[in-house]
């Protein structure tokens, strides 16, 4: 059987020399080119099965080049960068990047994708005519990140722009399912149409059917005019539909005849209106689970589910920190008016070690509060420190208080406890997360002396 050839397009002799080798010993037929004009020749004459393409060549740029190359017919090809670039990222997948590897280079992850790329029978896609938007503001969703786990999102965020099948985004509160839905959006061909957001959790019954497909004239008390919604407004835009979960079951099955038909009813009217407005959804909850417990149809949690992605948590993706409060330090800068160049190291060594429970916009809003008390060039660590304090006198009292033999009526009111921290407090998601009535939940929260510590308990 005859090896298969790969063609390696870099400026960088040592790495050029390094991959080379390690390929060679593992039985592949290897070709080295150090730049864009001696790479596309090489690949005519050697008709590599997969090329490792640089992005920063000496006389062009990797992007032209793999789009020259795309246009040619050729496939597999593997992006390799020392720069971590968002905006990059999704270019690359979009024009038909195979997939999308960092330097320095972890040799078994490239051995591992050349792997999959040979095995892959599909073809690639073809260049598209539409071009990236490459300035995305913070509003336009900017996503910040350099670890594994945000690079497959950006390349999901790629594939996904391109097409307008519905998404499901799974995640943590504050970990920016928001900022993904609006990636998707903005860098897709339709993004010169609305982006719509609703908060499923937040607007009740008839309100967000009405939100959602608008009403006619006397739908309702009060309804004393027309109203267009959301789906109608949104044209051949984006719907974004955040905490899913809470659209009462009997909304669930108009949601489902619009994602089947593209076509619904406003609220007491009876014509038919078609919308081709894409369905972007987002949770905190699984909803298989749901699914099972008979409290979300299983039909549609299968039609909104036909592309997913997973949104780590912060505490999971630690090595996007220093990126993140480099970040948010720009945007509070111009916010506040400050000039603020980094984070004292003690400080930096303090958030690395947090785990973060309200994620990404636990970081924003503690940088935030630091800033504001910061009067020169560096956040120092006596700002931070008493930010932390107060969680870990709070997880340190908690863990003194354990008993040495927990028993049922301790780990319930523990439970009951996380529950209410995770939801802010908000009764009503708490008992729709523990499966209990309100009048039982008021009767434990009594019984185990439990008391919201904000003093403002939301009803």
């Amino acid at each position: 059987m005859k090896a298969k050839r790969i063609l390696i397009i870099d400026d960088e002799r040592p790495l050029l020399e390094t991959l080379e080798m390690f390929l060679t010993e593992k039985g592949y037929e290897v070709e080295c080119a150090i730049s864009a004009e001696e790479g596309l020749q090489r690949c005519e004459h050697f008709d590599p099965h997969v090329t490792i393409l640089d992005i920063r060549l000496p006389d062009m740029n990797g992007l032209d080049v793999l789009q020259k190359l795309i246009h040619n017919g050729r496939k597999n090809i593997i992006i390799i960068t020392a720069f971590h670039d968002m905006d990059i990222t999704i270019r690359a997948m979009k024009l038909g990047a195979f997939d999308y590897i960092p330097k320095p280079i972890d040799v078994e992850e490239l051995e591992t994708v050349i792997g999959r790329a040979l095995k892959s029978s599909s073809p690639m896609r073809t260049a598209r005519t539409a071009t990236l938007n490459t300035s995305l503001s913070q509003e336009d969703g900017k996503l910040i990140g350099k670890s594994k786990e945000m690079k497959e999102i950006f390349k999901a965020i790629g594939v996904l722009s391109e097409n307008r099948v519905t998404v499901l985004i799974y995640g943590e509160t504050g970990t920016g399912k928001e900022l993904i839905a609006r990636a998707i959006h903005h860098n897709s061909p339709y993004r010169a149409h609305p982006f719509r957001t609703i908060n499923c959790s937040t607007i009740v019954g008839t309100l967000l059917e009405s939100e959602l497909f608008g009403h006619e004239k006397g739908a309702f008390t009060g309804a004393s005019g027309l109203k267009r919604g959301k789906f109608e407004l949104a044209g051949e835009g984006t719907i974004f539909l955040d905490e899913v979960e809470d659209i009462p079951f009997e909304l669930q099955s108009k949601l489902l005849r619009f994602l089947q038909e593209k076509e619904f009813e406003r609220l007491g009217g009876e014509k038919r209106i078609q919308s081709n407005a894409r369905v972007i959804t987002a949770t905190n909850k699984d909803l298989y689970t749901l699914v099972k417990k008979g409290d979300f149809r299983e039909d549609l949690y299968y039609r909104l589910k036909v592309a997913t992605i997973k949104v780590p948590p912060l505490r999971e993706r630690k090595s996007d920190i220093p990126l993140l409060i480099e970040h948010f330090l720009t945007k509070i800068n111009h916010e506040l008016e400050k000039s603020i160049k980094k984070v004292e190291r003690k400080a930096l060594q303090r958030m690395m070690e947090y785990d973060w429970p309200g994620n990404v916009r636990e970081l924003e809003n503690m940088l935030i509060h630091a800033a504001i008390h910061t009067q020169g060039e560096i956040i120092l660590e006596e700002l931070i420190r008493p930010l932390f304090g107060e969680r870990y006198f709070h997880h340190q009292k908690q863990m003194e208080a354990i008993p040495k033999e927990p028993n049922l009526k301790y780990l319930e009111k523990e439970y009951i406890a996380r529950v209410l921290n995770q939801t802010h407090w908000h009764l009503g998601k708490t008992c729709q997360l523990l499966g209990i009535s309100r009048p039982t939940l008021r009767n434990k929260l009594k019984i185990y002396d439990l008391s919201n510590p904000t003093k403002s308990s939301v009803a």
